[in-house]
């Protein structure tokens, strides 16, 4: 793939932030982007050197798109999977295939493609809707999540006892049993168009309680040799399996029995590998690119240990972003500043993210929970 030539255009559905972070990398191989996004001031906008202002999932406005662009990648997999199977049909280069986004789509499958892989799991069972959920055997508590349409910690809700039914979710949804995990990690793994696999070291996870977002993440993850070892082989042969081109997130549950069970899977750049910018040698996004272009992958050995801390808009603020405390953060030694250019903060809207860097793991979590108390995320 001659992905040098001046004729040749890489299209990105979505025009977020981890699009935005994909743009700075595809800029180091001087590779021309264009970008598709329904909101006209998405972080992507200024990067990218096409900017389409349309609905990614509106199959006409995807098809359009792709016939503009020589290779088609996402940084959101909620996109029209019918314009890009015409797409594929029609000779485009897709990757993720639209088999694998199709599929990632439906918890559902999702769940039974793990079943079918013997990858191992939550016990589940699918439920059609509200009516049927309340006449299930299945015990409580359980965690109900909408088969399609979630995303960071929406359309997930806790089902504490049969009482909770009549406030559940009346749509195709996932029951899942409720694992009493010690641990959240995640491994992110990639493979290229020539089947070379490559995985990051486990990262694990602390999440936000009131919105289910990650809050806090370390590199490398507190766990067992062990473990890791079993969570790596399992994302690695997920990808296999799926024989995705792309870069794999696999977020997964550690029991306190020490048991390792596949949450859910992100097949793009992830929140769980921001870090790998500053704190491994090749970083997520451009593993990405390399995967997708067909180039060799990169060495995934973590530089120095580290942390990432999201910065969520903070609640009761809504209006042009403020970033307080920017000025004393950036006086902390190893301390790596990614603001994602959006102009309208929210409550616990993802705002930027900040890797923290050190020799030792344990110094960079003492900054980085100082910095947690400096900096915060208000409107003007």
């Amino acid at each position: 793939m001659d992905f040098s030539s001046q004729h040749f255009k890489l299209g990105i559905l979505g025009g977020g932030q981890l699009g935005r972070m994909l743009i700075q990398e595809a800029i180091n191989l001087n590779v021309s982007t264009a970008v598709m996004d329904p909101d006209s001031n998405a972080p992507c906008r200024h990067l990218t050197e096409t900017f389409i202002h349309a609905d990614f999932k509106n199959e006409a406005a995807v098809y359009d798109f792709g016939k503009t662009v020589q290779l088609l990648t996402v940084e959101i997999e909620h996109v029209n999977i019918q314009a890009l199977l015409r797409l594929e049909a029609e000779g485009l280069l897709i990757y993720p295939q639209p088999q694998v986004l199709q599929m990632v789509q439906d918890k559902g499958v999702q769940k039974e493609f793990y079943l079918s892989h013997n990858i191992p799991t939550a016990p589940f069972k699918l439920i059609k809707n509200k009516e049927e959920l309340s006449i299930t055997d299945f015990n409580f508590p359980a965690i109900l999540k909408l088969r399609t349409l979630g995303y960071d910690g929406k359309g997930v809700m806790k089902i504490k006892s049969k009482s909770d039914i009549e406030n559940a979710f009346d749509v195709p949804s996932v029951l899942e049993e409720l694992i009493d995990f010690e641990r959240e990690i995640s491994v992110i793994v990639a493979r290229n168009v020539h089947g070379e696999i490559k995985h990051y070291p486990a990262v694990d996870m602390d999440f936000n309680p009131d919105v289910n977002l990650v809050e806090f993440l370390c590199s490398p993850a507190r766990i067992e040799k062990e473990i890791e070892l079993d969570a790596i082989n399992i994302s690695r042969k997920i990808i296999e399996k799926l024989g995705m081109v792309g870069i794999l997130a696999v977020e997964m549950f550690v029991t306190k029995e020490g048991k390792v069970l596949v949450n859910e899977i992100a097949p793009r750049p992830h929140n769980s590998g921001h870090q790998t910018i500053e704190g491994n040698i090749c970083s997520q996004y451009a593993q990405h690119l390399r995967a997708i272009l067909g180039l060799p992958l990169g060495d995934t050995s973590i530089t120095k240990p580290s942390v990432m801390i999201n910065l969520l808009g903070a609640n009761g603020f809504t209006g042009d972003a403020d970033y307080r405390g920017l000025e004393e953060v950036l006086q902390i030694p190893e301390v790596y500043v990614h603001l994602y250019g959006k102009k309208i903060t929210k409550p616990y809207r993802k705002m930027g993210h900040i890797t923290v860097t050190d020799d030792k793991l344990e110094n960079a979590i003492i900054k980085a929970k100082k910095i947690q108390k400096l900096i915060s995320v208000i409107s003007k």
